[in-house]
């Protein structure tokens, strides 16, 4: 991180707050994170979807147990889907790691453009985004980290946030530069 100064500290020059990742100086912050991101995603999809399917196993035998009449909740689970998958980015990506636990077991963490870590609402605002940009205009949410330094997404370029390198990986990919 290139300013040293704390996150709620004025900046003294003025304007607005610099980059606090610059991937011309610190590289090791970038190096990966595109491959990273999508191995932490399909983490976070399984994590996701595994106890939704469970709960549909169980509503499936519930419905033989009730003669049919359980099968009514089926039509819970995609609200439940929709619910969990937001509470679930809410509170890890939001948390105090600014990481789901796929981005933490590959070494990624998001933050806010000049550093900060992530809140609740906004990590919230980021799946939705992506969700609606990926169903929109799905390859060019992905392409888009293809052609910019800092390896953001669309949705990351829309609200403020970019996906680095934690800390432990940057000083191990540091001590290789």
């Amino acid at each position: 991180m290139t300013d040293s100064r704390p996150y709620d500290e004025p900046n003294p020059y003025g304007g607005s707050k610099p980059y606090a990742y610059d991937p011309l100086t610190e590289p090791e912050y970038f190096h990966g994170v595109l491959f990273r991101r999508f191995i932490a995603f399909l983490i976070d999809a399984l994590i996701i979807c595994a106890p939704i399917g469970f709960a549909a196993v169980l509503i499936f035998v519930f419905g033989f147990l009730t003669f049919g009449l359980g099968w009514f909740l089926f039509s819970l689970l995609g609200p439940a889907f929709v619910i969990w998958a937001l509470v679930y980015s809410g509170l890890t990506l939001g948390g105090p790691r600014s990481a789901t636990l796929g981005m933490r077991a590959m070494g990624i963490e998001m933050r806010l453009w000049y550093g900060a870590p992530m809140y609740p609402l906004l990590a919230v605002v980021s799946v939705v985004l992506f969700w609606v940009a990926a169903s929109v205009l799905t390859p060019l949410v992905a392409i888009v980290g293809l052609f910019n330094s800092r390896r953001r997404l669309l949705h990351d370029l829309i609200i403020g946030t970019v996906v680095t390198n934690n800390e432990e990986r940057a000083a191990s990919l540091r001590r290789y530069r």
